[in-house]
């Protein structure tokens, strides 16, 4: 366990121009790539944080936006190579490319020439999944909850076991699937899907794939995510946003070990892990027919909640630190954070949780010219917490919800269990009993 895991190339192509963007799809996978495909700023943005990404295809005259708003937003030392591509080139659009980390400047139509070369050179400085003898790859923390998480995933990661992982938006899942692949053992590739990143009417040609002539438009056979990920692992994320239709279809996949591509008849033989993830509740997606029960008791063979950055105190700063020191050595420079960072990272809730965090790292170390960053949360974004308030957000359990509520009101009446019993309407006995749970879990 823990060698490490290769798989094929990543390739995000962000661009309106949908017959330009499956074009340069169905020419990137015949050279070994797997692509991935946004047609707005807003899909981008869901689809941009796999960190995976070996060459990313943007163009700039996106529906919603620039799409160098989406170069502001994303953490460019977790990413590969970065072209530019536009239908509109301007000297003012070309200068601000060079102030980036942009290896091309393209212009539409593109040369095949100059994309294959462009696509060869991706491949070549592509990385490969960590799974260096470490459970962690890429995640970083030494909070008890994340040390338990680490012991899990150790544990269930050799397994055949589904896994449903839960947690807020920016926590990490697909982090955490990740080192549930590189940890499996499996040969086959690690393959990454937004459920939510891709529309409902595209979403079954894009899993199951489809054979020409399926449907308008479809002028090639098409192997779908399942396919691709045979021997490996398939990371199904947002899954509530899946349509219930096409959870049927993915159920009956899962129970027989094969998959119908779309217009076709051949049932092909797949052997696929499957990890799972939603920011919400799962009990209740089941429970607003958002998420199917068949389905929902098929893929949570093992579930795994991730922490909120706000519940994992220190794991702030190791976090923080680890995106200077990544931003220091992509750029060839020495910054550090000024005084009192440490104070304003434990003041603030994340409530975008880690990738809130890398987004004010990054965004401090690129607008500040000094050596010295002041690391500034985006205002009105969460409250403060402080000794009187206790702050809970939707997707939080009963169980994180009650450790809250217990070590604030502790923490108001200055440790007293009898004062603290009765603001809660409890008895002594249950304050200690869940002191003791507490500790006997490792929380500190």
């Amino acid at each position: 366990m823990g060698a490490t895991v290769t798989s094929k190339p990543t390739l995000l192509i962000v661009d309106d121009d949908r017959d330009f963007a499956n074009a340069a799809a169905d020419f990137a996978r015949s050279r070994g790539f797997t692509p991935y495909l946004a047609h707005s700023l807003e899909q981008s943005r869901r689809s941009v944080h796999l960190p995976s990404i070996d060459l990313l295809l943007l163009d700039l005259g996106l529906p919603d936006g620039d799409g160098f708003d989406l170069l502001d937003e994303i953490d460019l030392s977790e990413h590969g190579q970065i072209a530019i591509v536009t239908g509109q080139p301007s000297v003012e659009s070309a200068a601000r490319a060079v102030s980036l980390p942009v290896v091309d400047y393209l212009i539409k139509p593109l040369c095949p020439e100059q994309f294959s070369a462009l696509l060869d050179n991706a491949a070549t400085r592509a990385r490969p999944i960590p799974g260096n003898g470490s459970t962690r790859g890429d995640m970083i923390g030494e909070s008890p909850g994340i040390r338990r998480l680490f012991d899990t995933i150790e544990r269930v990661a050799p397994s055949e076991a589904s896994v449903l992982i839960t947690g807020e938006s920016g926590t990490g899942k697909e982090l955490v699937a990740r080192a549930i692949h590189a940890n499996s053992g499996r040969p086959g590739p690690f393959v990454a899907v937004n459920c939510g990143a891709i529309a409902s009417d595209l979403l079954a040609s894009q899993l199951f794939g489809h054979e020409r002539g399926s449907f308008t438009g479809a002028s090639t056979r098409h192997t779908g995510y399942l396919e691709q990920a045979n021997l490996g692992t398939l990371f199904l994320d947002e899954i509530t946003e899946m349509p219930p239709q096409l959870q049927v279809y993915l159920l009956r996949v899962l129970e027989t070990g094969q998959v119908t591509r779309v217009g076709g008849t051949e049932n092909l033989p797949v052997d696929v892990r499957i990890v799972a993830a939603t920011n919400r509740n799962p009990s209740t997606a089941v429970e607003d027919g958002t998420l199917r029960s068949d389905l929902f008791y098929r893929l949570a063979d093992i579930i795994l909640e991730l922490p909120p950055l706000r519940s994992r105190g220190s794991d702030v700063f190791l976090l923080a630190r680890c995106f200077l020191d990544r931003l220091n050595m992509k750029y060839g420079l020495n910054k550090r954070f000024a005084p009192g960072t440490d104070r304003i990272l434990m003041r603030h809730d994340w409530p975008g949780n880690v990738r809130e965090l890398r987004s004010a790292v990054q965004r401090a170390f690129l607008v500040e010219s000094g050596d010295e960053i002041h690391v500034r949360p985006v205002p009105g974004k969460s409250m403060q917490r402080d000794a009187s308030h206790v702050v809970f957000s939707v997707g939080m359990t009963y169980a994180q919800v009650e450790r809250e509520m217990l070590l604030k009101t502790l923490a108001h009446f200055d440790n007293d269990r009898t004062r603290t019993a009765h603001a809660l309407g409890v008895s002594v006995r249950t304050i200690h009993n869940q002191l003791a749970r507490l500790s006997e879990a490792g929380d500190d």
